[in-house]
């Protein structure tokens, strides 16, 4: 059984300034449950509808379809900015606003090993529901800052390649690319902002085929980002 308060209180973590106040969020399905459990998440409440009725069930669940689990998480404690690894391939995303694209976006940089990912403050919340369950438990293995892109990027130029993606550029396809560096993608509405820009070293697009095609404005965000990844770990067969 639930109690109205208790169901109350888990529909509230719908609502980022209730996930804020509480530093919890939701997760919904038997798969993010594992791959939480095997993370080590702190799990702070698990509800099976088998337990709580499929009526209860229905009114906590943010998913059109209710899972026959959902479970109440605490986030992990903000320790500061982690600098990114000089030797490493690092995601910075400039923008994104939809849950969706940047849920996928992290499962993706998880099936290629990226560990760390760098987002603006103007970008969706990772922890969105929406965002959450696309990740299909890459939440819990990569780890994902919000910070100032123009300092992040202004304090590794000197260090380290800094790639952005842009509809017209020099083919990534024709491009030397390294196995280290920062990976610069944005919104696909307004791309990489102006001042982001300014700082990247080496622009790249994914071309259309044929290449003079003007079949569409641009590729979503999240497939973008799996054609980029792999194009870089290929060289590498890692």
């Amino acid at each position: 059984m639930i109690s109205k308060q208790e169901l109350k209180f888990v529909k509230s973590l719908s609502q980022k300034k209730f996930r804020d106040e509480h530093s919890m969020f939701i997760i919904e399905g038997e798969k993010l449950l594992h791959e939480a459990e095997r993370s080590g998440a702190t799990i702070l409440k698990v509800y099976k509808r088998d337990e709580i009725g499929e009526d209860a069930m229905a009114r906590i669940s943010l998913l059109s379809s209710p899972s026959p689990v959902l479970a109440v998480i605490k986030m992990e404690e903000n320790e500061g900015l982690v600098k990114p690894d000089e030797e490493k391939l690092h995601l910075v995303i400039d923008s994104v606003k939809d849950p969706g694209n940047l849920g996928t976006i992290i499962r993706i940089a998880d099936w290629f090993s990226i560990n760390n990912i760098y987002i603006s403050s103007g970008s969706v919340e990772v922890y969105n529901p929406k965002c959450v369950q696309a990740t299909m438990g890459a939440i819990f293995r990569v780890n994902v800052q919000y910070t100032n892109l123009k300092e992040l990027i202004g304090g590794s130029i000197k260090k380290m390649p800094v790639y952005g993606t842009f509809l017209a550029a020099k083919s990534i396809y024709e491009t030397q690319l390294e196995r280290r560096g920062l990976i610069v993608l944005g919104s696909e509405s307004d791309g990489i902002s102006e001042e982001i820009t300014s700082l990247i070293k080496t622009k790249i697009t994914i071309p259309p085929y044929p290449p003079e095609s003007t079949r569409g404005e641009s590729l979503n965000v999240a497939v973008a980002t799996a054609i980029v990844l792999a194009e870089f770990r290929r060289p590498f067969g890692a």
